[in-house]
């Protein structure tokens, strides 16, 4: 057959060319799927440098915080010993004083008259008594004299008698009258400050009747009241950081009394603690907080810094030995209450263990790290 007769064959069988050719083709590609490429190996992590400081022993006190009430050593309620209305107020509340300084008069018109009553009684008992004394001496010499009985002499002596009693007992009364006209005048009893003053001009007031008060600021003491059962720990010379409500010391000091007896209505023990003189912030009256330092033992501390909270759990992350190098390890831990910079590791920790302190954000569990060491001495608990 010729080439002109096979041209017209193969038109005559198309389909049988078309299967030739998809046969060659997924055969092609059957062979390039067959050569697969090798794995690619996943990149290592890369070590990530985190700075660190070894858990260490260090001085933790065991301290409690307790209200306390500041009062002066010397404080004077200012109440009259007579009745009347106030006068004059010369003070206001928070002046200075100086001891022996008018803080107010009562109304001393009545008492005044009674002092110059009693003045002229007694002006009249000198006259009856100079009068007297003068007959004595007359009489005496008649007596000597012969002239007048022994009867009338003493008649003479006993009216003389009776004459100095009489002014005698005038005297003590204008000088009573006298002294309590001064009572009109309510007087600063020493140096201090002034209190609230509760009264107004024009009032009436009695010995019941609370005028105002004088304190001593330089001599003052906070009153604490501590639980009977730490009846036992207290004693003289315990340590007492007295606190602003932000936790600022305002005030260091230590107990010098305690109450032998237990506040029935408190339930308390009653201790003192002088205030340093130069704790002039400190007012009569003020509350603040009391922190006593029943204690202090060598303790595990992590700085607050490492510490991160989940709900309430307290974690941190320690560099913990792998292979040949080191990884993150999140440790649940058990802390005490902050001292300072630094907590009390109560559990979850030993000394030694390499806690980290930066790049917490970033850290994951198993993660590579470089450890360095955080640069200064590690931070203490001790005040």
């Amino acid at each position: 057959m010729d080439l002109s007769e096979d041209y017209f064959e193969i038109r005559k069988r198309p389909e049988k060319t078309l299967v030739a050719v998809l046969v060659i083709t997924l055969f092609v590609l059957l062979a390039g799927c067959s050569k697969k490429a090798a794995p690619t190996a996943a990149p290592a992590m890369q070590a990530m440098p985190v700075m660190v400081q070894p858990v260490t022993l260090s001085s933790v006190p065991s301290t409690d915080s307790y209200v306390a009430t500041i009062k002066s050593r010397r404080s004077a309620t200012m109440q009259p010993l007579v009745d009347g209305n106030l006068t004059k107020i010369l003070v206001k509340s928070g002046d200075a004083v100086k001891v022996g300084t008018v803080l107010m008069q009562i109304d001393p018109l009545k008492q005044e008259a009674t002092v110059q009553a009693q003045l002229a009684a007694e002006q009249q008992q000198r006259a009856v008594f100079q009068y007297n004394e003068t007959d004595l001496v007359r009489q005496s010499q008649l007596y000597k004299d012969g002239i007048i009985s022994k009867q009338a002499y003493d008649q003479a002596m006993q009216s003389f008698a009776n004459s100095k009693a009489a002014l005698d007992s005038a005297t003590a009364l204008t000088k009573t009258q006298r002294e309590q006209l001064a009572y009109y005048q309510i007087h600063a009893p020493f140096d201090g400050i002034v209190g609230d003053i509760p009264v107004h001009i024009g009032d009436y007031v009695s010995s019941s009747t609370t005028l105002t008060t004088v304190d001593d600021d330089k001599d003052l003491e906070a009153y604490i009241y501590i639980p009977t059962e730490r009846e036992a720990e207290a004693r003289n010379g315990l340590a007492v950081d007295l606190l602003d409500t932000n936790g600022a010391t305002m005030a260091h000091t230590s107990i010098d009394f305690i109450s032998p007896e237990v506040d029935n209505n408190l339930q308390g023990i009653l201790v003192k603690a002088p205030i340093p003189k130069s704790s002039q912030q400190l007012r009569n009256g003020q509350m603040l907080n009391a922190r006593i330092t029943w204690s202090a033992s060598q303790t595990p501390t992590v700085p607050v810094l490492a510490v991160s909270r989940i709900g309430d759990q307290s974690f941190l992350f320690v560099a913990a030995s792998q292979g040949s190098g080191f990884m993150a390890h999140q440790v649940s831990v058990k802390l005490g209450e902050p001292v300072g910079n630094v907590y009390p590791v109560l559990g979850g920790l030993n000394v030694g263990d390499r806690v980290i302190l930066s790049g917490l954000q970033f850290l994951q569990e198993g993660m590579p790290v470089v450890p360095m060491q955080a640069p200064g001495p590690a931070s203490h608990a001790t005040h």
